[in-house]
């Protein structure tokens, strides 16, 4: 037992150091990611102000419309913020020239990956919150049923299946120095188009109806649009919660596994530190 005890112990030391090293990282590019957050606000302002441009919708309509289109766009950040953080665990390695000391370090895999996980689930949840008060100051929005806390755990469980998808497409830039990171994106988009972040599932064709059902995305923006919109509390969204912590039960797993293959396969054909 003591000796499982110093593993425990030598596992946790390296999770907090993952997560330190990635609050450095944000200090010493605090301007940048300033900069990407107000990109983020003008993109969310853009798709929300839709709301105000269309014709024949009383005053209540134009409101609900600007809610649900202002969940969607922060909800969307927000899981965006974690599938990017993982999937880029690899090319931040590289920019910093530490990915070979990184892969040698005496630090399991899967530790070091929750930790980018769970850096990325608080550093979006506070990106979030700002991006949300930030974006309402610009609207006349009453949400007295608004029920924040089971919103947030929904969010919490969906993030589960996130850090699952971005390990998987955290392994693209290892097998493709050259373009492995902008095909992470590309799964990104991919799910943006079948989630239904800024219109209803049922617009779309069937067969994508049927690929938003795998989409953790899916069931998270229905989920905290029930609790804000309506105040529905965390019992009553069961239905929403347990597809996603199965999706987060398969996925999670599955992106280990995909990982562990993908780095194997970049050390043996010398891919680990190239750039292109």
């Amino acid at each position: 037992m003591p000796g499982a005890a110093a593993t425990i112990r030598h596992e946790l030391i390296g999770l907090t150091g993952v997560i330190e090293r990635n609050v450095y990282l944000i200090k010493r590019y605090i301007w940048w990611d300033v900069a990407f957050f107000i990109w983020t606000v003008a993109n969310t302002l853009t798709i929300v102000f839709i709301a105000k441009g269309v014709p024949s919708l009383s005053q209540v309509e134009v409101n609900r419309l600007t809610t649900v289109l202002l969940i969607g766009g922060v909800i969307w950040a927000y899981l965006g913020i974690i599938f990017e953080i993982v999937t880029e665990t690899v090319a931040w390695e590289r920019w910093e020239g530490t990915i070979e000391y990184t892969f040698m370090a005496p630090l399991a895999r899967p530790v070091h990956l929750f930790g980018m996980g769970l850096f990325s689930i608080v550093y979006g949840v506070i990106r979030a919150v700002l991006l949300f008060g930030v974006v309402a100051l610009f609207f006349d929005l009453n949400l007295p049923n608004a029920d924040y806390g089971a919103a947030l755990v929904v969010l919490m469980v969906a993030s589960i299946s996130f850090i699952g998808i971005g390990m998987m497409t955290a392994v693209l830039p290892l097998i493709s120095p050259e373009k492995g990171t902008q095909l992470g994106f590309v799964a990104q988009g991919l799910l943006l188009v079948v989630s239904g972040v800024y219109y209803p599932i049922s617009v779309l064709p069937e067969w994508m109806q049927w690929i938003s059902k795998i989409s953790p995305a899916t069931y998270a923006l229905d989920a905290a649009r029930k609790s804000i919109l309506h105040g529905v509390g965390v019992t009553s969204l069961w239905g929403d919660i347990w597809p996603l912590l199965l999706i987060g039960l398969v996925a999670v797993p599955l992106g280990l596994e995909v990982f562990r293959r993908g780095e194997r396969h970049a050390k043996r054909h010398g891919k680990l530190k190239r750039s292109g």
